[in-house]
């Protein structure tokens, strides 16, 4: 480890065992239960969003770290009412430092807009916040974080979640629905249908802006674009007697 990195990592370290503390001291907000079904390795990070983001700058907890540009984190309304939880970050993420920018961010706000949102209205996230990727020849190719990287990765998630208290989640994708719902969730069954998740928290799953944009053809595209859209109309109007509505979490 070169000095640099090393002062690095010890900052890090010595973040993090302050955060520690704070998180044995009595807090003054409501207890939270976590609305997620594959809870992170490590316990989440007490702070605010302000100091999660600067935590979660210099976070080495997991090797993605090494390669990506920077750590991407969340973005919106401290306390939005909404929140978008997506997979994790492509290489205009990882340029950028922010979430959905480039051509997913695009049509991500297309989609938005068509549904009556704002993306100011909401605040977006991903359920990992490190670029991951092999090369391919000179150009970096988008890979996934595999389990354990996900499960550490949910630290920043949950801390998320917690500081922001959203009254809904919807979350874009197989990796981000999974978290939420259980490994044996299926996209394709269930999407656009709302479950109820621990602290009463209403939630469902569509499809990621990018797996719209990688469909095999035009109708596919069209077709899977516009259940996009409709899902983020019904989140947009809230649940109708969720408790009549909607299935359990998957296990």
């Amino acid at each position: 480890m070169t000095e640099s990195a090393h002062h690095f990592d010890k900052r890090y370290r010595k973040l993090r065992e302050g955060s520690a503390r704070m998180t044995e001291m009595p807090q003054s907000r409501p207890a939270w239960e976590f609305p997620l079904a594959r809870p992170p390795t490590l316990p989440p990070p007490s702070g605010t969003l302000k100091e999660l983001r600067e935590l979660a700058s210099r976070c080495h907890d997991c090797p993605l770290w090494k390669h990506a540009t920077q750590t991407v984190f969340g973005k919106g309304p401290a306390h939005a009412t909404l929140m978008l939880v997506g997979e994790q970050p492509g290489l205009q993420e990882d340029t950028a430092g922010e979430p959905f920018v480039g051509p997913a961010g695009a049509l991500l706000d297309r989609a938005l807009k068509e549904s009556g949102l704002e993306r100011r209205e909401v605040y977006l996230t991903n359920a990992v916040k490190h670029f991951k990727y092999e090369l391919r020849g000179k150009h970096p190719l988008h890979k996934r974080a595999n389990a354990a990287e996900q499960a550490i990765c949910r630290e920043w998630l949950a801390a998320e979640l917690r500081e922001v208290r959203p009254q809904r989640i919807l979350a874009l994708g197989v990796m981000a629905a999974q978290a939420f719902f259980g490994t044996t969730f299926q996209l394709t069954m269930s999407h656009g249908r709302w479950f109820k998740l621990p602290g009463g928290i209403d939630a469902m799953a569509t499809w990621h802006p990018s797996s719209v944009l990688r469909s095999i053809n035009r109708d596919t595209h069209d077709h899977r674009y516009q259940q996009l859209v409709d899902d983020l109309r019904a989140f947009v109007a809230g649940p109708v007697n969720v408790g009549a509505a909607s299935g359990r979490r998957a296990g």
